[in-house]
């Protein structure tokens, strides 16, 4: 995408720019915090705390802060005349310098953008950005995180079947399937959390040297980032991008959680499974030929979003190799990569909310599924009940052939093995049909739930 395009205003709907596509997709709030307006007024931001911190320090007058400062006002601006002569220049910071310098006063403009770089103002812009859209994702993210919890407590005895390689294996409860969903959650909320602390001020110079400012680039340094509420690295990080790659790998490990539970939910949604649903809503779900359908459009939407930030990720740690001290290339594929990174995976999180929020379980159908497979998921209990009597391998045998027989009767376990001497012979009725209650075989699930329930809690509270 050119220069001139990535500088147009963007609509509401998201940085893809598609009336039509983006709201399938993207967040309209993070759009916002990401739109062209937004990021010209963040680089103006960088400029007008520019020139107070170095006032403060006592490199420029006083007295040229205040003309710099206001107008260093996205409004002022036309961001497609900026657009166009960016394409020319190669990034926007440099016709934006050269257009705010023509707003400031003759006698303060000389001091407009004193010993930094375009690359400043633009990764200075960026983090803000990031930091307000971070700030915007949180409450959808503590939302969901709040309706997985009410979820784990609401259905703590409902039974259902654990499923591996897309096969009953074991029982579990829909609680231990949510608070699987809450780990990964919660872990994602911890690596967001983590680079929201670590968004960092870019400020350099021409060569990341600060050299324009003599003995005194790392007090204006200081002073600019506590003016701007960044951290303050240590070194100039121009080509050094491992900043950038933590903060994406954040909202794809987002992205990741999100997409790990819509997964699920748009298995559980098969017409054969039937055991949980997206909420309903008027035009929700629906097609265009088939009346009865009722689709996981949530849960489309979310897995869509995670293979399009897949190969995002595959820019950015490109992006992670950068030639010396300024790169002709990765750093500017940057720019649309991480601003379309944040809109998606902030609206997967959107997506996620509301589908939590509403979501609709069925544990009559749940316990119907495994009841539906003649107790075959509860071989292995009924083979660790029977292995003291006669030894794992050789209970092992015995219970695989009972079950291959009940499957091939269509007879339930149970029926079968207490019709089976190897079997009943060793072990009464009473406790076959114990070892064949998914009830008494869910091992340490409700010790788990409650841990993951309490990690869940203590980055709540961190948060």
């Amino acid at each position: 995408m050119s220069a001139t395009a990535y500088l147009q205003p963007m609509p509401d709907h998201g940085s893809a720019g598609s009336a039509l596509l983006s709201p399938i997709f993207a967040s309209a709030t993070v759009g916002e915090a990401f739109s062209d307006p937004a990021l010209l007024q963040a680089m103006l931001d960088f400029e007008a705390a520019l020139a107070a911190a170095e006032a403060e320090v006592g490199i420029i007058p006083a007295t040229a802060v205040a003309p710099i400062k206001s107008a260093c006002d996205a409004g002022l601006y036309d961001i497609a005349e900026i657009g166009k002569a960016a394409a020319l220049a190669g990034n926007a910071a440099i016709p934006l310098v050269k257009a705010l310098t023509a707003k400031v006063n003759e006698r303060a403009r000389g001091y407009v953008h004193w010993g930094a770089t375009s690359q400043d103002a633009i990764d200075t812009g960026f983090a803000l950005c990031a930091k307000r859209a971070i700030a915007a994702m949180r409450g959808d993210l503590a939302a969901s995180i709040e309706a997985l919890v009410a979820l784990i407590e609401t259905h703590r005895d409902s039974v259902m079947a654990g499923r591996t390689l897309m096969q009953q294996a074991l029982p579990i409860t829909f609680a231990f399937k949510a608070a699987v969903w809450l780990s990964g959650l919660a872990h994602a909320a911890e690596r967001l959390k983590r680079v929201e602390n670590a968004l960092a001020l870019q400020f350099g110079g021409a060569a990341g040297t600060l050299a324009a400012l003599g003995a005194d680039g790392a007090k204006v340094r200081s002073a600019l980032s506590a003016r701007l509420d960044l951290t303050e690295a240590p070194i100039t990080w121009h080509t050094e991008r491992s900043r950038i790659f933590d903060l994406a790998t954040a909202l794809a490990g987002l992205s990741g959680a999100a997409s790990k539970i819509a997964t699920d939910v748009a298995l559980l949604m098969q017409t054969e499974v039937a055991e949980v649903f997206e909420p309903s809503a008027p035009g929700k779900g629906g097609s265009s030929t088939l009346p009865h359908k009722r689709n996981p459009v949530g849960a489309t939407a979310i897995r869509a979003n995670h293979r399009r930030i897949a190969g995002m990720m595959a820019t950015l740690t490109m992006g992670l190799e950068q030639e010396n001290e300024r790169a002709a290339g990765a750093w500017a594929a940057e720019w649309e990569t991480l601003r379309e990174l944040f809109v998606l995976s902030a609206g997967s999180l959107e997506k996620l909310r509301d589908m939590l929020s509403g979501l609709e379980v069925d544990p009559a159908r749940m316990r119907q599924n495994l009841d539906a497979t003649l107790g075959l998921p509860l071989a292995e209990s009924l083979m660790m009940v029977l292995a003291p009597k006669i030894g794992r391998m050789e209970a092992h045998h015995r219970v695989e052939a009972a079950s291959k027989l009940a499957l091939a009767s269509n007879r339930p376990l149970g029926e079968v093995a207490k019709a089976e001497p190897a079997i009943a012979g060793n072990i009464d009725a009473e406790d076959i049909d114990r070892a064949l209650d998914p009830r008494h075989y869910l091992g340490s699930t409700e010790v788990m739930i409650d841990a993951a329930l309490e990690a869940a809690r203590q980055e709540t509270e961190k948060s």
